[in-house]
């Protein structure tokens, strides 16, 4: 059994538009709330929330619809090209009414009620797509194949992650902003939607989501032993026995943690180190371009190794990785005035250790449940990681304001280790895959 590169990386250009659209999200509208509309901290990270809470019934929502829906191209694909468009169109609106509220046009459109308005349409399209997207690997993959598989993925997403960055480096480095009362993102926002509706376009032009997920449901039928869950009669579906659900709802704990001192700092760093060192939006890209850079070389190694010792040892490396390179980073950035290279090395770690854990959680989840429903559990994921990423902009950003800005990675660095305890407790959905050898590595690469 071999995993198909192509089709996976095809399958993957949706999640590379996604993953670059919340670079985007997440450096770049704290910016224009805190400096073009003047709103706090804690306001800003009470709005930077709202796309969590919309994801929390959102996402699940989305995941379990698409399992219910067959059109002639498939079930994910309807989400994907109407989310994404839609979408790529809300996005440009963004930096008009931001440069109309910062010029001082008086009209009601270029007006902070406008732009949250517009930003909230696109964070539901988002949502609808997002599950979707995501839940189409594992529809297309044998589920021993999966980390492999997501590692392609997350591959896929750090190369779009990589590309937002590069462009933001070059276009908006501190030269060029360093004074300015504002700074106009348009052609940082139309890249980004040519980007992502470039992406989609390819992906539905080439791949064949109803043959791909038939084949895949055939190989499944095949290894009845893969399935996790049990009949339930009371409802005429499966359910998951009681051992399998704990191990389910320890890992949706830890998945929550870690998104939570993760996703504290990619959504306040670039604030962060403009407060503490004086740094701006390209000094917090390119740390985020090494991180990105740390993922992408070992998404790969990651995969393979998770078939050779087991998803969940990789988990617990990029876990306890995670823990130290947040630590070190305390140390680093509260103690120089500029970005220096050992902050870029411990970048580049955080970014290996985030790969270790983003390549082999989806698939731990989605391995309990049975083909049909991996949109429901994909949405779940989602659910697990968006809850943290409710709680941490506004927990964070009240710290920020009230405590001190120097608590970022000491936060960080918490709330990192506290998700290697829980997946701790976490007994099942390790399912090892036996790991191609020599030449048979490169077999698929075509």
């Amino acid at each position: 059994m071999k995993l198909n590169y192509k089709n996976t990386f095809l399958v993957g250009l949706a999640f590379m538009s996604i993953i670059a659209f919340w670079q985007l999200y997440d450096n770049v509208i704290p910016l224009l709330l805190t400096q073009t509309f003047h709103l706090s901290e804690d306001v800003t990270g009470v709005i930077m929330a709202a796309d969590n809470v919309l994801a929390l019934f959102l996402l699940p929502f989305f995941g379990r619809l698409s399992d219910r829906t067959h059109t002639r191209i498939g079930r994910r694909m309807p989400y994907i090209i109407i989310g994404t468009i839609v979408t790529a169109v809300l996005l440009v609106i963004l930096p008009v009414i931001d440069n109309g509220y910062a010029s001082g046009n008086s009209s009601s459109f270029y007006s902070l009620t406008t732009f949250i308005i517009i930003l909230g349409l696109m964070l539901f399209t988002m949502a609808v797509y997002r599950s979707p997207a995501v839940a189409l690997m594992p529809d297309v993959t044998p589920k021993p194949l999966r980390s492999r598989g997501n590692a392609i993925i997350n591959l896929m997403g750090a190369a779009g992650g990589i590309i937002y960055l590069a462009f933001t480096a070059v276009m908006y480095p501190k030269s060029k902003t360093e004074g300015l009362a504002h700074v106009d993102y348009t052609t940082l926002f139309i890249f980004m939607s040519v980007f992502m509706v470039v992406c989609v376009i390819i992906m539905a032009l080439t791949v064949n989501e109803p043959k791909l997920a038939s084949e895949n449901d055939r190989i499944e039928k095949e290894h009845p032993e893969w399935d996790l869950t049990v009949e339930d009669k009371s409802s005429s579906g499966t359910k998951l026995p009681r051992e399998v659900r704990r191990s389910m709802i320890f890992l949706l704990a830890s998945i929550a943690l870690w998104y939570i001192g993760y996703n504290a700092v990619t959504t306040w760093f670039t604030t962060y180190i403009s407060v503490i060192m004086g740094e701006g939006l390209g000094g917090a890209s390119t740390c985020f371009l090494i991180a990105n850079v740390g993922a992408i070389v070992s998404y790969i190694p990651i995969g393979f190794m998770a078939s050779k010792v087991g998803r969940k040892k990789m988990i617990y490396f990029g876990t306890l990785l995670l823990t130290a390179s947040f630590a070190v980073c305390f140390f680093l950035t509260t103690n120089s005035s500029s970005v220096t290279v050992p902050m870029y090395v411990t970048f580049a770690l955080v970014g290996v250790a985030w790969a270790s854990i983003s390549v082999n959680s989806l698939p731990m989840a989605v391995e309990m449940c049975r083909g049909a429903d991996a949109g429901k559990y994909t949405g779940l994921y989602y659910t697990a990681s968006m809850a943290g990423q409710v709680v941490t902009p506004i927990l964070a950003g009240f710290l920020l304001k009230n405590v001190s800005y120097k608590i970022l990675f000491i936060y960080a660095t918490v709330f990192s280790f506290a998700s290697f305890l829980t997946m701790i407790m976490v007994k099942h959905g390790d399912v090892k895959a036996e790991a191609p050898k020599g030449l048979e590595s490169f077999e698929d690469l075509e």
